[in-house]
């Protein structure tokens, strides 16, 4: 299967949880992971008018993404993958949306960043939902702290929460505990869900899932 066939399955698939859901269509954005696919691979995805991609290295996006953003301008960009502070400059600099700010370090060398480029980027926080120690995301107690230092300190304007269930968990109630975490702090936007659960996801209130292997493939 193409990725192109693979892209119109999944759009399909969204319209139809969706409906289930109750949800108006078009409240769910489709975020396509394009992470290990090389720039021709994408290209035909583009083509096809998506315009919202998701990798997970900043190193490996400059590579391919600078290119194809000059041929079709209107592309978003989000990073998914954890960021360093390290490669902050070059984030800033490529990406439209961050979604893994995860930590204090971060959260500061972004704004710093920003505010030095004169560029703003769209930003949400990642959530460990699953308190699992080799994940990154804020624990579930703590995220309203760091919202609360994001918006007051930093003067970041935040707009969403992102999670990645335990993958040998039923992902619902991890999906639950992130819409609870959204509605207690005022937060609009749910990215969750991926290609084995975003029907679920979209049960529960995501506003974007984020689906690659269903698209393009296996890695």
């Amino acid at each position: 299967m193409s990725a192109v066939d693979g892209l119109n399955e999944v759009r399909g698939r969204i319209v139809a949880a969706t409906k289930e859901a109750g949800r108006a269509e078009g409240d769910v954005g489709l975020i396509a992971v394009s992470k290990t696919f090389d720039a021709e691979a994408i290209r035909p995805v583009l083509e096809v008018g998506q315009r919202v991609f998701g990798e997970n290295r900043v190193q490996e996006a400059q590579g391919k993404w600078p290119g194809l953003k000059q041929d079709f301008p209107d592309t978003e960009l989000h990073l998914i993958g954890p960021l360093q502070s390290n490669k902050t400059k070059e984030a800033v600099a490529l990406f439209d949306v961050i979604q893994t700010v995860d930590r204090e370090k971060i959260a500061r060398t972004i704004a710093a960043e920003m505010k030095k480029q004169g560029k703003s980027v769209r930003l949400y926080v990642e959530v460990n939902t699953g308190m699992e120690e080799q994940k990154a995301g804020i624990a579930p107690a703590d995220c309203a702290a760091f919202l609360r230092l994001c918006r007051e300190e930093l003067g970041l304007s935040v707009e969403g929460l992102m999670c990645i269930p335990p993958f040998d968990e039923n992902p619902g109630p991890h999906f639950a505990l992130l819409r609870k975490l959204a509605e207690e702090n005022g937060i609009a936007k749910l990215s969750m869900g991926m290609s084995g659960d975003f029907g679920t996801a979209i049960g529960f209130g995501a506003t974007s899932v984020r689906v690659g292997t269903a698209i393009f493939g296996a890695r």
